[in-house]
């Protein structure tokens, strides 16, 4: 008895021949049927899509400029948070448009993530709110949007320079992070000049009240044509509080003058004292790779 053809045979081309079979031809499947072969497989429910407008709770608080969305989560598992008056502990709950979000009593306001720069005068005190009623940095960025933004680190009342403005916690929290290492460059006028003693003392490292501290590197500045060695550019990643005056007065100097030239690679190019501008989108996301 000749071996019936399998049924999966029949699926070939219609010009084909089994062994004894009878040429066929390829017909279409009757409507509402199924190929022959292998069962298909039952069609998976389509996931829900997240409302439009809705926000993961972490970075809604990150956004708000509390803190990084790390840290947000730990305000979250402790039951810090509350959502239209209710505590949520829920990770990866879903803020919605007209939630009411409140953190230690404060109700929470999610905004569009904004970068500055500031060219700071000197006079100026680095705090968005000062009791005393002096003179603050903030006071210099009135009006430069509708966000509460807020300075990144801190320069004295005395220095100038280079200040980074945001409400972008996470990024904040990171580039103020002693372990990110941000580079900063500060030109310094001292009283008296520098000697090439002191300077390769600052780059071997000083012992201060605070553990011992060392500089990247110290250069004379040039000023036109000449060199004054009573102005020196400075390099350093430490964020410790007033560290340049603290270094170059463990070694008798005094400091005239402290301008912040560099931080983390923004500068003050075409940046007039006293003004801001809103960095470039290329600048942010350099920011974020740090």
């Amino acid at each position: 008895m000749k071996p019936r053809a399998n049924k999966a045979d029949r699926t070939d081309r219609g010009d084909r021949t089994d062994r004894g079979d009878k040429p066929y031809r390829a017909t279409k499947p009757a409507r509402g049927s199924r190929p022959m072969g292998k069962k298909p497989a039952a069609p998976q429910k389509p996931k829900e899509p997240h409302a439009e407008g809705a926000m993961r709770l972490n970075k809604y608080i990150a956004h708000a400029g509390i803190c990084s969305r790390r840290e947000a989560d730990e305000l979250i598992a402790a039951g810090s948070v509350k959502v239209n008056g209710k505590v949520v502990t829920e990770m990866g709950y879903q803020v919605m448009p007209g939630d009411e979000v409140q953190y230690g009593g404060e109700k929470l306001r999610s905004e569009r993530l904004r970068y500055f720069l500031l060219n700071k005068p000197k006079g100026f005190i680095t705090t968005t709110d000062d009791p005393q009623e002096r003179r603050t940095v903030m006071m210099l960025m009135d009006g430069c949007c509708a966000e509460r933004i807020y300075p990144v680190g801190r320069l004295d009342r005395a220095t100038t320079g280079l200040l980074l403005f945001t409400n972008d916690g996470e990024l904040a929290k990171r580039l103020t992070h002693p372990s990110t290492q941000v580079y900063k460059i500060y030109q310094v006028e001292l009283n008296k000049p520098v000697t090439k003693e002191d300077m390769k003392k600052l780059l071997e490292g000083i012992e201060l009240e605070d553990g011992p501290m060392h500089v990247d590197d110290i250069q004379y500045a040039a000023v036109g044509k000449t060199i004054d060695k009573r102005i020196v550019g400075v390099e350093l990643h430490s964020g410790r509080n007033r560290i340049v005056r603290r270094l170059f007065e463990a070694l008798g100097y005094e400091v005239h003058k402290l301008d912040r030239t560099t931080f983390a690679g923004l500068t003050k190019k075409d940046l007039p004292r006293g003004r801001w501008r809103e960095l470039t989108e290329k600048e942010v996301g350099f920011l974020k790779m740090i």
